[in-house]
């Protein structure tokens, strides 16, 4: 299939249980997104990308998967996703799932009967060792959630391996049948009219077949990467599924690739190999990270980020990047790269602007386009989040003051984005009319859709616009990135140049006013103001300027 339609576009992420709740029962569900597609098409977005739909117990909030051909009942019945599958093509809205094929739940069937004996069918669907002479695991690899990534089974005598919670056992994938369940599964995914996948670390389903021990300065929640990140065969297993399947559709495709740097990148996104449309990375998420990884009160440097990103915009020229702030796993961008304070809607836009003029897909969180701020919730017990939970006694135990824990926990936690969506200032904020499954954020009584829409200044807007120069300015989906005025302090500025055409992106990172000037090798001809997030920006640029805090300029020349 040769239509890249996925490079126009633009995706809005749905977290199904937190976005809009029909029922009452303090869920989201299908029939709430239904319900809010009109909202979408006024943004502008192309394509939804729907966490976990699937049956699941819940442990890591639809990330353990018992059953990948049944809807979670909490969000709806099938015939409730192919309403809203009809809906949103009626739209012109594409709908993308999330595919969840390293682990599943310890309740799925195949590990149910996995765990029986060595000589079931099922047998070798997950990857099984014996214990060490002395009864102990396998090796010593942790896994994310904490503990150690083995769990024993009397019934087997073995230990199997998770890389995540111990109700995540890790599928074998050096089995061509438990591949082929797979690969007949994603088919009939497709069959049913979805329109792609974002595949969940994806670059972990390939293990070395000696699995070493980790060496100790790797983090020990991380301590698998050494024998379970970017396999020895994880490029023929994405091969082989796209050659069996994904090529047979018109279908986007995402992997969430942790522990991948930009070269490694390029292997999965070339599309001369045939593996994947495009990658998330992480390299801007571990800027500011510490002792305790994501868990630390460290703020970025701007030069790191900009380096950062400029790398993978010209390494992945040959591949395809796609753009993201935040997500279901990060905490709200405003927080963490910008100013969640006085500042809070110039910073909102201007990161937005930075983005989504980049070439590459950008991706929106669901409440991103509001300027949604991180949640001060006011006791640690309103946190549910399960890696949130664990470091909160990892820190607990290390002597660190609670001070500190809560404001590690109030700047990393995953809970941040996972905060009802907020549609107005009203009690239940519009999402529920019953209690919600995670409290709600004190702050949508101003920060909601509804106050969004009603100012012509808002966040919302600004995003849309975004989204419109997208569309109607070809440069920026195809044009060449070129990292301008690299030595600033505090001014991010790239231009996108396509032929005679030039645009040029200026984002001030800094709380301060700013003197801007292009530098001397950098064509600086009167270019026209596209957008700006302030109302009365310079209309012209021609290679000078005064920024004010957090002001971002599009300028276009042609």
């Amino acid at each position: 299939m040769e239509d890249k339609w996925w490079k126009d576009s633009v995706v809005y992420q749905i977290y199904p249980q937190s976005f809009k709740d029909s029922n009452g029962d303090g869920v989201g569900d299908f029939k709430g997104i239904i319900e809010k597609i009109p909202y979408l098409s006024e943004l502008g977005i192309d394509v939804i990308w729907l966490n976990p739909i699937f049956e699941s117990p819940l442990v890591d909030n639809g990330y353990d998967i018992s059953d990948y051909t049944s809807i979670l009942p909490q969000y709806g019945s099938m015939d409730d996703f192919k309403d809203l599958l009809d809906v949103a093509h009626a739209s012109g809205i594409r709908i993308i799932l999330d595919l969840v094929v390293n682990h599943t739940s310890n309740l799925h069937e195949w590990f149910l009967e996995s765990q029986k004996s060595k000589d079931n069918p099922y047998s070798d669907y997950y990857i099984w060792k014996d214990p060490k002479e002395d009864g102990s695991a396998p090796n010593n690899w942790g896994s994310t959630f904490g503990g150690p990534a083995w769990e024993y089974v009397e019934s087997r005598k073995q230990y199997y391996l998770h890389c995540f919670a111990k109700e995540q056992p890790d599928l074998n994938w050096e089995n061509p049948a438990l591949r082929q369940e797979i690969y007949n599964m994603i088919e009939s995914w497709f069959e049913i009219g979805i329109d792609g996948f974002r595949m969940d670390v994806i670059s972990l389903i390939s293990k070395r077949q000696d699995y070493p021990d980790a060496p100790d300065d790797l983090a020990y929640t991380k301590s698998y990467y050494v024998g379970a990140s970017n396999g020895p065969r994880v490029h023929e297993f994405l091969h082989e599924m796209n050659e069996q399947v994904l090529s047979k559709y018109n279908v986007m495709t995402v992997g969430e690739t942790p522990n991948t740097n930009s070269e490694q990148a390029l292997l999965y996104t070339n599309p001369e190999r045939n593996e994947l449309d495009m990658v998330f990375h992480f390299d801007h998420m571990h800027l500011d990270y510490g002792k305790y990884g994501k868990f630390s009160d460290i703020r970025y440097k701007m030069s790191d980020l900009r380096q950062v990103l400029s790398e993978w915009q010209e390494k992945l020229a040959k591949g395809w990047n796609s753009l993201y702030w935040s997500n279901h796993d990060q905490p709200r961008a405003v927080t963490r790269f910008g100013d969640e304070g006085k500042y809070r809607l110039e910073s909102a836009k201007m990161l937005g602007t930075l983005f989504h003029m980049m070439k590459g897909t950008p991706y929106i969180f669901q409440g991103e386009e509001l300027g949604m701020k991180n949640v001060p919730f006011e006791s640690i017990d309103s946190y549910q989040d399960i890696e949130t939970k664990y470091f909160y006694e990892e820190m607990k135990n290390q002597g660190e003051s609670e001070d500190y824990i809560k404001r590690a926990i109030y700047l990393k936690s995953r809970d941040n984005a996972r905060t009802p969506m907020p549609w107005n200032n009203q009690i239940g904020s519009g999402f529920s009319t019953g209690k919600p499954w995670i409290d709600y954020s004190p702050d949508n009584k101003y920060i909601n859709v509804q106050e969004n829409l009603s100012d012509d200044n808002s966040v919302f807007y600004h995003y849309q616009n975004l989204i419109k120069i997208r569309k109607n300015y070809p440069i920026v989906v195809h044009g060449d990135y070129k990292l301008i005025n690299k030595d600033d302090s505090n001014v991010y500025s790239y231009i996108r140049e396509l032929n005679d055409e030039i645009l040029y992106v200026i984002c001030n990172f800094s709380g301060e006013k700013i003197n801007f000037q292009l530098e001397e090798n950098v064509n600086a001809e009167v270019a026209d103001l596209l957008l700006s997030n302030y109302q009365d920006s310079p209309l012209l640029f021609s290679g000078k300027l005064e920024l004010r805090p957090y002001e971002a300029l599009i300028y276009y020349k042609k």
